[in-house]
């Protein structure tokens, strides 16, 4: 049964719980990645269908300024939300709206180069739910598992994690 977008972030929050782990407490990667992975196979209601675009995940990683400039590492969920704009307007535009949970990570020699990464992610994917997404989420994961970096920060623990539902560009 799909869930309503707007409780995509309790869902994924629901999902992280039977691994183990809350939301602002997320200490084990492989774990919440797991989690990522059950969570993306979960109908979503009112969004765009899967041949637009309207459902599709990626992984980044690198230091941003929003959050003092620590090294992270975010999986993200992005929804195109429909009905955004006036009823009947034919140039509607979805609003765009993501599910994302950011894991930050202290400072270690194992990744002091996270910026000379030539890709800071796995670049969007959407593949629509079921089978096909499982094996497209394996191929992130294989692709982010080529950087002696990642791999390094995948085993580490978290400092801190948060999950948010936010509107994007």
């Amino acid at each position: 049964m799909p869930i309503p977008w707007r409780s995509s972030a309790d869902a994924f929050a629901k999902t992280l719980g039977r691994h183990g782990m809350e939301a602002d407490a997320v200490r084990d990667v492989t774990a919440a990645w797991a989690a990522f992975g059950e969570f993306l196979q979960i109908d979503v209601d009112g969004i765009e269908p899967p041949q637009d675009d309207g459902d599709g995940f990626i992984a980044e990683w690198g230091r941003w300024s929003w959050n003092d400039d620590q090294p992270a590492l975010s999986f993200r969920r992005r929804l195109a939300v429909t009905g955004a704009g006036e009823l009947g307007d034919p140039d509607c535009q979805p609003e765009y709206w993501a599910v994302e949970l950011l894991l930050v990570f202290a400072e270690d020699p194992a990744w002091a180069d996270l910026d000379s990464l030539g890709h800071q992610n796995t670049g969007f994917d959407f593949t629509a739910i079921g089978a096909a997404r499982t094996a497209a989420l394996g191929d992130a994961r294989r692709f982010m598992a080529s950087y002696p970096q990642l791999v390094a920060m995948w085993r580490a623990e978290p400092l801190r994690s948060e999950l948010n539902l936010e509107q994007v560009a």
